[in-house]
């Protein structure tokens, strides 16, 4: 039985809409309603709904307003909402699909376009997480193939250190058993790292084929401040790891409109990979520049480098459909700072020569998109 939640400030309309509902012979719901925008974000929050129905002009919280509360918690922002209107201005309706909405009807409205309206929603919603558990299925059945040969590594560094202090406990001093801890917290961070990043990567891959989930990150994105951003991430790493002669920075002050944690955490897998793969005493270099409506990013640096079989395997110029277990190693952290470029409008791109350099180039839109920015606008000027 789906649940339905209906919140109309007009207690005919809402009573109305509540025997259709409830007496049809077609389908089985089970309806709750709520007089205002407040007690039915109220409602919404304590009964998770599978839809809901809310007319857009009521007294004190408007439904533009009960939308955009719901889009902005995580237990309500995948819910499906129709909205009921008398105004049919393609401005209302243009500021109700920005901020989330996934229908309109019409008053006055007949029943058979109320149960259309609710049922075509319903069975969208349906499809999509049968999408989405498909997906989830594959990437489980992939992360059961990959994990155990990436975990093998900082695992067996781990077993191999406290075999080694069992067999010699009696004979190790201090500073030897204190460098021998620090080794197996080191490989027990890496490990720790690595199950983390298989995780977020999961997510991210259902995330990506998931509509309602894509429309929730928008509500996550901000103007923030780049170029102190690089830096409050790069210098503490540079020190730590004894390389600040190593590293020049020439960022162009500069903002984007991003989610500042999936920023945060794209930026740091490319710094780490920069710092990781390349010798003590050679350069790393970040640049920051702005053209148009996008901030570019590029790090280098010059080590190892990367094949161009090892480049198709992180999926730079590939689909980020291939095997979990095609991503090997650094791959993996590259591959998911694509996928959070990717998720936000942008783009990583990587260019390599095996023993020369690698340059990563990680872009981002400037402005958050105009229809988004016309949407906040109107919204704004309903509550004014």
């Amino acid at each position: 039985m789906k649940k339905i939640l209906v919140i109309e400030d007009d207690p005919s309309v809402r009573d109305n809409i509540a025997d259709i509902l409830e007496l049809t012979d077609d389908y089985a719901f089970s309806v709750e309603t709520a007089e205002n925008g407040q007690e039915g974000l109220q409602r919404a929050t304590e009964s998770c709904p599978d839809l809901i129905i809310c007319d857009v002009m009521m007294p004190g919280l408007n439904g533009y307003e009960v939308l955009q509360a719901l889009r902005q918690q995580e237990s309500t922002s995948n819910i499906p909402l129709v909205f009921l209107t008398a105004r049919v201005e393609r401005d209302d309706q243009r500021l109700g699909m920005e901020l989330g909405a996934d229908d309109y009807l019409t008053k006055p409205f007949t029943a058979k376009e109320l149960l259309k309206a609710i049922i075509a929603r319903l069975n969208k919603r349906d499809a999509m997480e049968k999408q989405v558990q498909h997906h989830l299925d594959h990437l489980r059945s992939n992360i059961t193939l990959s994990l155990p040969h990436e975990v093998y590594t900082p695992l067996n560094g781990i077993l191999a250190f406290c075999e080694f202090f069992l067999t010699h406990y009696d004979s190790i001093d201090r500073d030897e058993g204190r460098e021998i801890l620090e080794s197996i917290q080191t490989s027990g961070k890496r490990l720790q790292r690595l199950v983390q990043n298989f995780l977020l990567y999961a997510q991210l891959e259902v995330t990506a084929h998931d509509p309602e989930r894509l429309r929730g990150l928008q509500h996550d994105r901000t103007h923030a401040p780049i170029s102190s951003l690089i830096r409050d991430l790069t210098i503490p790493l540079a020190e730590k790891l004894n390389r600040t002669q190593d590293l020049t920075l020439t960022l162009e002050e500069s903002f984007g409109w991003v989610s500042v944690s999936m920023l945060q955490k794209i930026l740091d897998e490319l710094f780490d990979n920069a710092f990781k793969f390349s010798e003590r005493g050679t350069a790393i270099e970040i640049d920051s520049t702005t053209h148009d409506d996008q901030l570019a990013i590029a790090i280098t640096n010059y080590g190892r480098g990367m094949t161009a079989d090892q480049l198709a395997h992180i999926g730079a110029y590939t689909q980020f459909e291939r095997c979990f277990h095609e991503q090997q190693g650094s791959g993996l952290g590259l591959a998911i700072a694509k996928r959070m470029a990717e998720l936000q409008g942008g783009s990583l791109t990587i260019d390599s020569v095996p023993q020369g350099y690698t340059r990563v180039c990680l872009k981002l839109p400037i402005a958050e998109p105009p229809d988004v920015s016309a949407a906040r606008e109107m919204l704004d000027s309903e509550n004014a």
